[in-house]
């Protein structure tokens, strides 16, 4: 379906700065006793209460939404989002609810911040070989929001004297978003500060290997794939003039990884099943977010379908049909997607994919009654609910879809897909307005306040005088510059 994955983003000079500020601590996989370590704890609210994080994780999120190419696709986004609340539910000292999200990004890297906030580069399906590998760095930084390292951090600065605290703040917050210009303004700043710093934040790193190999354990994943892949990881990149950026700012020597494995090896072995939705996920991103043409995507399959098998020659096929389909192949798309629908008529991948190809071979009736009856059995999915909407509207009945749009973003009021969609929907019917209104809603969870207010109150301007929808509106403006005047002040 249609997302906006695609859109242009421009960087802004307030949203650099604010993310150098606002970032997580980046992690720094130093050199480790194979010894337990000491619990550390959770303190820090004296510097920063949960509700400040969470402030500032929502600030931050919507500059990310303005400034990073956020893969806003249903099926992943739902695909991450489960794999990481199922760690979460295993986890200890949860202080926050947590958002799982995907960036556009070729290198390997993920990273945590303020309010529950954590975000995968999609060059992690392209490394990880099994849904345990990427669970594993997930729980790592799920790790480092439940005990708060960034809070923590910041409150062990406040010791120091304020220049050298926010010039080690700003230099090490800036890592996360570029590694290496990060790095060389830590070195700018105090030999002993920037000792100090690494000292702490190596502690941070050996409590959250702990206690993320102890959720994936609780959450039945396999231990051994965090020592398995971070060894992996070093070795491809061991020679490089220019690693990844997760090496940059999670530096994997030899002593790190072996008290990985140290730890893991404290844990009975599990033989954990091939996850097909890891597979099929994987495929989705190498067909759509890889930056890869249609020939190289289509050589990556082929040299996986050789010796594939079981659910691997699944996911080769259903990558293979995307792929087709992208490039305006129907024919061939059909012939691979529909031997997996039939095999797997409630699989969300396939109907997905499904609805794109009768929609872009215009088989409306077809795909919207695919979608009801999917919605009959899960009626509150939201990959299902955005899928039929968007067939609606493709169909031509936007009148159709308002009831649903209207709906899905109450309930989902930071999903920016329903919002554009509610948009057009009420383009479709000639309601000014509410396109007005809807399109601010985007606006808004990009941190664009101004925009957002402006159509506000044109909306305001054209409904009647003293109606329900001008008090909406108003209200709504009334909202907007409250939180405009708080972000600020963050």
């Amino acid at each position: 379906m249609i997302t906006f994955s695609k859109l242009r983003f421009v960087k802004k000079p307030v949203c650099l700065l604010l993310c150098a500020l606002l970032s997580t601590v980046p992690v720094s996989w130093a050199e480790a006793s194979l010894e337990d370590l000491p619990e550390i704890g959770t303190t820090a609210a004296a510097t920063l209460t949960i509700e400040k994080e969470l402030e500032y994780g929502d600030a931050y999120m919507r500059l990310l939404r303005a400034s990073k190419p956020i893969i806003n696709d249903p099926l992943l986004s739902e695909y991450v989002k489960d794999l990481g609340h199922r760690l979460v539910a295993n986890a200890q000292d949860v202080r926050t609810p947590f958002e799982f999200f995907l960036i556009q990004n070729r290198e390997v890297n993920a990273f945590a911040f303020f309010g529950g906030h954590v975000a995968l580069h999609s060059g992690l399906f392209l490394h990880a070989q099994s849904e345990s590998e990427l669970a594993s760095v997930m729980a790592h930084e799920i790790a480092h929001i439940t005990q708060r390292h960034l809070a923590r951090s910041m409150e062990d600065q406040a010791k120091k004297s304020p220049a050298t605290m926010a010039a080690l703040i700003g230099s090490l917050m800036l890592a996360i978003a570029s590694p290496e210009a990060g790095i060389a303004a830590m070195q700018a700043t105090t030999a002993a500060s920037v000792q100090g710093q690494i000292n702490y934040t190596r502690s941070n790193e050996m409590e959250a290997d702990r206690i993320g190999i102890a959720t994936l354990a609780k959450a039945g994943f396999d231990v051994q794939a965090m020592p398995g892949f971070f060894g992996r990881l070093a070795d491809q990149y061991r020679y490089a003039s220019t690693p990844p950026a997760m090496l940059l700012t999670h530096p994997l020597p030899e002593s790190r990884i072996a008290d990985t494995r140290s730890r893991a090896a404290q844990y009975p072995p599990r033989r954990v099943a091939v996850s097909e939705n890891y597979l099929l996920a994987q495929a989705r991103i190498i067909a759509r977010y890889a930056n890869l043409d249609s020939r190289n995507a289509l050589d990556w399959f082929n040299r996986k379908g050789k010796e594939a098998r079981g659910a691997t020659l699944m996911a080769v096929n259903y990558g293979k049909a995307v792929v087709y389909m992208d490039s305006g192949k129907y024919d061939q798309a059909r012939e691979l997607l529909m031997p997996l629908l039939q095999a797997e008529p409630g699989n969300r991948f396939f109907i997905d994919s499904a609805t794109d190809l009768d929609l872009f071979q215009k088989r409306y009736d077809s795909a919207i009654n695919r979608l009801q009856h999917a919605l009959k059995s899960n009626p509150e999915n939201a990959v299902l609910r955005l899928n039929l909407a968007h067939a609606l509207l493709e169909a031509g009945r936007a009148k159709d879809s308002l009831s649903l749009l209207s709906r899905f973003t109450y309930d989902n009021p930071a999903d920016i897909n329903g919002w554009g969609m509610l948009a057009e929907a009420y383009a479709g019917i000639g309601r000014r307005d509410g396109e007005l209104a809807a399109r601010a809603e985007v606006m808004a969870l990009r941190g664009d306040w101004e925009k957002a207010i402006q159509n506000y109150i044109q909306a305001s301007q054209i409904v009647d005088v003293g109606s329900l929808d001008q008090a909406r509106y108003d209200a709504r403006i009334d909202q907007l510059r409250l939180a405009r005047a708080r972000f600020a002040d963050l």
